[in-house]
């Protein structure tokens, strides 16, 4: 197969996954048990459906970013379209724009974890557990009087795990080891900035 058919399809896949998914998250925020509810209304959710999805098609870089944007912005329209069904009003245009702006850092990370690059593989790694992280220190400290704490820290956990693992299937020298923590700490940063920033939109 080559590369425009097999494209055609893992975007197909990555899309038709997303918006069912999307769909389920909506559902799941009435069912799933207190522990585990936030992972259904959390960015760090979606995150790590697109990362999965994007990981699962082994795609390049560049197809990887294009990826993530597709897959997030379909896992909110996805998970619109089952709310509206549910009979509740939501408008996805701010998480819309999150995943055009997110979702190209998202879906190139996922693509570098599953590449054959050392160095790209850990930052990637890094990058994507810092999104854990983030949201695990968020749910800890801001919205910790009204939700579980098990939730949070089994993100916390998740990026420790995803480094760790990353780092010890590259049998990472300690430049790339080091690479991988620091590519943590800045998207952990970064992110924690952003969700400050978006918690303040009316």
């Amino acid at each position: 197969m080559n590369a425009t058919p097999r494209r055609l399809l893992s975007a197909s896949a990555v899309v038709g996954s997303s918006l069912l998914l999307g769909g389920l998250t909506s559902w799941a925020q009435g069912v799933l048990p207190d522990a585990l509810a936030s992972f259904a209304n959390s960015p760090s959710g979606w995150t790590a459906l697109t990362a999965l999805l994007v990981a699962v098609v082994r795609p390049s870089l560049p197809w990887g970013a294009a990826l993530g944007v597709a897959s997030f912005v379909a896992l909110v329209l996805g998970y619109t379209a089952a709310s509206e069904l549910r009979g509740l009003s939501y408008d996805p245009v701010l998480w819309s724009v999150v995943g055009i702006i997110a979702g190209p850092f998202v879906g190139a990370a996922a693509a570098a974890v599953v590449g054959s690059r050392p160095a790209h593989s850990a930052l990637g790694a890094g990058a994507l557990a810092g999104v854990l992280f983030a949201d695990g220190i968020y749910g800890l400290t801001f919205v910790s009087a009204s939700t579980s704490p098990v939730y949070w820290s089994l993100c916390l956990a998740a990026g420790a795990v995803l480094v760790a693992l990353t780092v010890r299937r590259l049998r990472a020298t300690p430049e790339v080891a080091a690479g991988a923590v620091a590519s943590a700490v800045a998207a952990t940063v970064v992110l924690s900035l952003g969700y400050v920033v978006l918690t303040t939109v009316p």
